[in-house]
């Protein structure tokens, strides 16, 4: 019996351990054979990467522009998310005063150079007369006639054909044969000289303010002698056309300006106008008479009836309030 019992035991001894050992066999099997599959992506990987060099130089092929490095310590804010600040709506009731009145901005002064730089094109920048050209050949805005008689015409409204006639000039130069050749020439944004505005100052009692809107928009180019083609120093600058100010604010909204204080505070063309950071001349207000103030003053008369108007609507709002 007791051999029995030792047999016996010795039988399941040697039964547990060949079974165990057949199943860590296994084991080891399945997975060496799941490292060798881990391993092939790898290796397929490893072989197709030379497939992306250049074969002619050994170094990397260049990529799209969108792989390109970054161009500054941080990504500058996209302008194209800025939006037309709405003006305080106005009723007629509320308005206690108004005058009109027509201002020149002269761009050969610096602080209205922001307006007038670029004068080539630029991947950044954009001069505000190439932006006005651009939106008027894409139909974007409206052009209207502009009446050296009358400032406050703008009844005729411009066609494309029209636009362009005005935005180029066609010369007749000669050949190499002789002949004479019309050539057309588009307006260079380096003869701008600068820009009329139409605007009206209102004194609102609602906010107790004195508000200026800006209506209308002018460019005024250079005055081209017919005779010599060359500049006219004797001629003042010739203005183009009319611009509605509300239908090209979006535009402007979008498009920077430098900012010759600060290079990391671009604003945009609307910021400019609308926070009034430009210098001009006032050179008609509405009068009985319905003339500028070139019809009968010139030289320092005429820069002093400039300032007796800026002084007569400080003034009024000064008076508008008691201390």
């Amino acid at each position: 019996m007791k051999v029995t019992m030792r047999t016996l035991s010795k039988f399941v001894g040697i039964s547990f351990l060949v079974f165990f050992g057949t199943e860590f066999s296994v084991a080891q099997v399945n997975n060496s054979n799941n490292n060798a599959n881990a391993q092939q992506p790898a290796q397929v990987q490893t072989q197709q990467a030379p497939a992306t060099q250049n074969q002619s130089s050994g170094g990397p092929v260049l990529g799209p522009s969108t792989n390109l490095p970054p161009d500054g310590a941080y990504t500058p804010q996209d302008a194209d998310h800025r939006r037309v600040v709405p003006p305080a709506q106005m009723r007629a009731a509320d308005v206690m005063w108004k005058q009109r009145i027509w201002r020149v901005i002269n761009t050969k002064e610096k602080i209205n150079q922001q307006l007038y730089y670029p004068v080539e094109d630029n991947s950044n920048r954009i001069s505000l007369f190439q932006l006005i050209k651009n939106a008027l050949l894409s139909g974007e805005i409206s052009a209207y006639d502009f009446n050296i008689v009358d400032l406050d015409d703008y009844r005729v409204r411009l066609t494309k054909t029209e636009v362009q006639g005005k935005l180029s000039s066609i010369d007749t130069i000669p050949d190499e044969n002789g002949n004479m050749k019309a050539v057309t020439n588009d307006v260079d944004p380096g003869k701008i000289r600068g820009y009329m505005l139409k605007e009206d100052w209102h004194f609102e009692k609602q906010r107790s303010v004195i508000d200026p809107r800006i209506l209308w928009i002018c460019p005024r180019i250079v005055t081209i002698n017919k005779n010599t083609n060359q500049e006219d120093p004797t001629a003042g600058p010739t203005s183009l056309f009319w611009v509605s100010f509300p239908e090209i604010r979006p535009l402007l909204a979008k498009t920077p300006v430098f900012n010759q204080q600060n290079d990391a505070e671009w604003r945009t063309f609307d910021d400019i106008f609308w926070k009034r950071q430009f210098n001009s001349q006032i050179v008609m207000s509405n009068n009985v008479y319905n003339r500028a103030i070139a019809a009968y003053l010139k030289g320092v008369d005429a820069l002093q009836e400039n300032d007796k108007i800026h002084d007569k609507i400080a003034e009024l709002e000064h008076d508008m309030w008691q201390y």
